[in-house]
């Protein structure tokens, strides 16, 4: 049976039906993330999409550029619908259930290696790259980032502190772990990142800071002379090399 939907103009201003049109996201985000999770990206078709979720491709194309963006917005709302961000009181408690939540997705039987799908496909399109990032990254940290803004809040971390450094030192283990596999990804492990994390971050470590001459040539602030300082004088004992005798030894 043709579907009607499908020949249907195209409204440009939508008065009326707003929770129908809701309900409509709701059906395509759904059908998108079973077929995507269950089959992979490539076995993903709006034709496909349209058929599971009981509307007309137009209703897909209107609201979706591309087949990547539909997969990726099917997949994050799926990860944030069963892992919200966390408020547990504490940075360790928040990062902890983060990648706790992280590791059961990761190993899941069923779409557990999704995300490793995408990150393959993205290498050899830079247009679904950009996507990627857009669509699926930016909104996972943007989702996390009030874990670091509560943490400066309850003055648990430096006013200072890089949000963005946190998430990249909490994310990047994680994501070594699952596309490697090199080692178990496990509760575990996750809990161990999240203290090291959390650890680093309450020492100041996150904290940004200016870039200087020690960090084009790899030498410690530390090291350098102070503005204005007074060289030192050369230190009288201490060890000075012998002078080279010449001659022969008796």
């Amino acid at each position: 049976m043709a579907n009607i939907l499908a020949a249907t103009a195209i409204p440009t201003k939508e008065e009326r039906g707003r929770p129908r049109s809701r309900q409509t996201n709701k059906a395509i985000l759904k059908a998108a993330a079973e077929i995507v999770m269950g089959s992979g990206l490539a076995e993903m078709t709006i034709e496909g999409v349209a058929e599971r979720a009981g509307v007309g491709k137009a209703s897909i194309y209107r609201r979706w550029a591309s087949k990547g963006a539909l997969a990726f917005d099917a997949v994050v709302d799926t990860i944030l619908a069963t892992q919200p961000t966390p408020d547990t009181g504490s940075l360790e408690g928040d990062l902890a259930r983060v990648a706790e939540s992280w590791v059961r997705l990761s190993n899941a039987r069923h779409g557990g290696r999704t995300v490793a799908h995408f990150i393959a496909e993205v290498q050899s399109d830079p247009d679904l790259a950009v996507v990627w990032r857009e669509r699926f990254v930016d909104r996972i940290r943007r989702e996390r980032r009030p874990i670091i803004e509560r943490a400066i809040a309850r003055g648990e971390i430096s006013a200072g502190s890089d949000p963005e450094l946190i998430m990249d030192l909490l994310y990047g283990p994680l994501y070594h772990r699952y596309l490697n596999g090199h080692l178990p990804l496990d509760e575990s492990f996750a809990i161990g990142v999240a203290q090291m994390v959390a650890g680093a971050a309450k020492d100041g470590a996150a904290a940004r800071r200016r870039a200087g001459p020690s960090d084009a040539i790899g030498i410690s602030p530390s090291r350098l002379p102070r503005s204005g300082a007074t060289p030192r004088a050369a230190d009288p004992t201490a060890r000075r090399p012998l002078p080279r005798i010449r001659g022969r030894c008796r």
